[in-house]
């Protein structure tokens, strides 16, 4: 399982031309799911999630949380973190889990999150074309893979 955090400003995503997520300060976090992740996954990264210290505290070091600053987060799904660019230039993408494992999973980690920060997460609408919008803070853009835990 392969997220992409950005500490953003503010963050929304539009389907057919209608806003159906929108947050200020926080994180949009891109989530890529592959056949091999299991519920270890989703239980890791989300702690990661929660804790991870990337907002400024007083004298301007990455040292507080999204838990510590009460941000919103947005989770969107993105099986495209899972292409392959090894062969030519048509990427692949045969390690991103089919929708069959994927949804089911996708839902499982928003549920997760929620617990972890005690709030309401944000989403985009599986599977469809969404545009998404954002003013990525710093910028911070953070890339975490599950399979690299050590």
């Amino acid at each position: 399982m392969r997220i992409i955090i950005q500490r953003v400003k503010k963050a929304s995503v539009t389907v057919s031309e209608k806003i159906v997520s929108e947050i200020g300060q926080g994180y949009l976090i891109l989530l890529g799911i592959e056949d091999a992740d299991t519920q270890e996954d989703i239980n890791w990264l989300c702690g990661k999630v929660a804790r991870l210290r990337i907002f400024a505290d007083e004298q301007g070091a990455m040292n507080r949380s999204i838990r510590d600053i009460d941000g919103d987060v947005i989770v969107v799904s993105q099986f495209t973190l899972h292409a392959s660019t090894k062969k030519g230039n048509r990427p692949s993408f045969i390690k991103a889990a089919r929708p069959d494992k994927a949804i089911p999973m996708y839902e499982d980690f928003v549920r997760n999150l929620e617990v972890e920060l005690e709030k309401k997460v944000q989403t985009g609408i599986f599977g469809a074309m969404m545009d998404v919008a954002l003013v990525n803070d710093g910028p911070v853009t953070i890339a975490i893979d599950s399979k690299n835990k050590e």
